[in-house]
This record gives C-alpha cells, structure tokens and sequence, in this order.
C-alpha cells in the first residue's frame, strides 16, 4: 500500500492517503507557535493496519522539519507519542499544562 501525509493549512489538518485515496486525518490548531493536535480520525475500513500510526508519524516529522513544538491534546496522537519515545523531545510540556488546566 503507498501511503503518503501533507498538511492542509486551509483545513487546519494532516491528511493521509492510502493508495490515493483519503484514509483519515488529524486536525490541528497553532496555538503560541505550537502545533496542537486535536483530534485523529482513520477510515474504518483501514484500522488496525498502521494507517493512524503512519499519519501521526508523517505529522510529527513535517512539525520537527519545520522546527516546531507539538501539544497531544487528541489521546491517539499523545499515546503514540509515549509509544514512540524519538517523538518525545517535540512536546512543549508547559504549553500542554497549560492547555488542560
């Protein structure tokens, strides 16, 4: 399967394609300059076959290219995050605190 993430800054969101067609998305908001992560959605008909995990990686190394900070609002993202310890030096922790509180 070719699977391919960009960034649509008009939808405020990731998308990823699988074999050209849309399989799902991560919506996002920039807040003081960070990349927050608000809530992930996959085809139904491609969970459980590393589409979501593909999207989240593909965001996170467009956010690090861009020299960017992240904040894992959406539990998908966080959780793959915390699975993924590489990814982790990307959360702007304070921002995060702040968010929740």
């Amino acid at each position: 399967m070719e699977r391919a993430v960009r960034r649509d800054d008009e939808a405020a969101r990731y998308e990823i394609t699988v074999d050209g067609a849309a399989g799902g998305h991560a919506e996002f908001r920039q807040i003081e300059g960070a990349t927050v992560f608000t809530h992930t959605v996959v085809d139904d008909a491609l969970e459980g076959q590393g589409v979501g995990g593909d999207l989240v990686r593909g965001a996170l190394d467009d956010v690090r290219a861009r020299g960017g900070r992240v904040v894992p609002l959406c539990g998908f993202v966080r959780s793959w995050i915390e699975r993924h310890e590489p990814y982790a030096d990307l959360v702007d922790d304070e921002l995060l605190a702040k968010l929740r509180s």
